[in-house]
């Protein structure tokens, strides 16, 4: 009982070997950057845009940590494991996982193309199942590892305009509770699962906030950072700010017609209105 009033010891992070998926932009850059500020001993980029993964690459070896970058669909399965074999022989084994890439379309149900609604499954969520199951083996057999997902508060509290955003990120929190309690008993092994509120990254750009000095949105550098404290603290669950807590307790107990107001004071009606997203 005495370890829960205790401050937890910070894990080293000298001797991981870190792979982050979508890890040429955005939030993914800053996370590398930010392994790498940590001490993390070498810096794995997987992503779908070359240019992207070369320059964050190039930025992180300049630091002096050793970093590699590999072209990678985690849509695609036979790719992932393609990879995930070409990474073991030419870099060594992954401890830590980080499930990062994500995509957004910004759209209603009805003005979505399919493909894209797919799109948005296989990257979002599914191309977690391939990651994982490509490298959690070893770290089982090692009885060293961690697997991270950057998730989303709109996963337990959605909004219109991006159905299948949503949808894919409530799939990937499913996922990331079940693995989480599925390796409890699996000594070394650890799951981390980031919820942050909208951020300010070219992905979401044009999604409009009402209240923005209220809600203001988390700069990627400031997500970055707190995701790999909370790898180090062995924290399963981190909410972006902690005033998302409260929005999840609410949810759990207010009638629908309340939350229904909530969403139209608070603009979460019109909020994508404005959508401009990544080209």
């Amino acid at each position: 009982a005495l370890s829960w009033l205790l401050p937890s010891r910070s894990k080293d992070l000298t001797k991981e070997v870190v792979l982050i998926t979508g890890g040429g932009r955005g939030i993914g850059r800053h996370l590398a950057k930010e392994f790498a500020k940590q001490g993390a001993r070498k810096v794995i980029l997987w992503g779908r845009t070359e240019k992207c993964l070369k320059e964050t690459a190039e930025e992180i070896a300049l630091s002096g940590t050793e970093c590699h970058y590999f072209v990678c669909d985690v849509a695609n399965r036979e790719e992932v494991y393609k990879q995930a074999k070409v990474v073991r022989e030419k870099v060594g084994d992954v401890s830590v996982l980080v499930n990062n890439a994500a995509v957004v379309h910004g759209k209603s149900l009805m003005d979505s193309d399919d493909d894209a609604l797919l799109k948005s499954q296989h990257i979002n969520t599914l191309g977690q199942f391939w990651t994982t199951k490509a490298f959690l083996p070893r770290m089982l057999e090692l009885q060293h590892g961690h697997v991270v997902c950057i998730n989303s508060i709109l996963s337990q509290s959605p909004i219109p305009g991006v159905i299948d955003y949503c949808t894919s990120k409530s799939s990937s929190l499913a996922f990331m509770e079940s693995l989480t309690l599925g390796l409890l008993d699996c000594p070394g092994v650890g799951c981390t699962t980031v919820l942050p509120f909208h951020t300010s990254t070219e992905m979401f750009q044009g999604m409009r906030v009402r209240f923005p000095q209220l809600f203001p949105p988390l700069r990627p550098e400031v997500v970055a950072q707190r995701t790999v404290e909370a790898v180090r603290a062995d924290k399963a669950f981190l909410y972006l700010p902690w005033t998302m807590h409260a929005l999840v307790i609410l949810k759990s107990f207010m009638p629908q017609a309340a939350l229904e107001e909530i969403h139209r004071f608070s603009g979460c009606y019109t909020c994508m209105n404005t959508f401009k997203g990544r080209a």
